[in-house]
């Protein structure tokens, strides 16, 4: 089995692990600061943070559901009932595809493709731009 040394595809990937957890922190949080308010024994700035929260967990809601509509393969992410071997494949695919919606990122697959579009500029210069941006 191939890994992938990508950090970007790594903290995808423990974005989606942590996926659930992160919700239901939120969701706790949320009811919790709900009752501090009605006490009047509201934390500053807990509020601001729950917030974030939130808008960080809809960007990535959003970013899977474009992924989904829009990418060449978004539905075939969904489909169920596949081979365990398809199933991871198509896993690294999916995580890297989100990665570089949410990251913003240039893939070591797609470096020597821009490369060729951007004279004068190697596919590791490329690589390496996209990730210190």
């Amino acid at each position: 089995m191939m890994k992938n040394k990508n950090p970007l595809y790594h903290d995808t990937l423990q974005l989606l692990k942590k996926y659930r957890d992160l919700v239901w922190s939120l969701e706790l949080s949320s009811r919790r600061l709900h009752l501090q308010a009605k006490e009047g024994t509201d934390p500053p700035g807990q509020s601001r943070h729950i917030l974030q929260s939130r808008r960080m967990l809809k960007a990535l809601d959003s970013s899977v559901g474009l992924l989904r509509v829009k990418h060449k393969n978004g539905e075939t992410y969904y489909i169920r009932d596949i081979s365990r071997r398809t199933y991871y494949r198509k896993r690294r695919e999916a995580v890297a595809a989100l990665g570089a919606i949410l990251w913003g990122y240039v893939g070591e697959d797609n470096a020597d493709l821009l490369a060729h579009f951007l004279p004068g500029s190697t596919a590791q210069d490329l690589y390496w731009r996209s990730h210190c941006i």
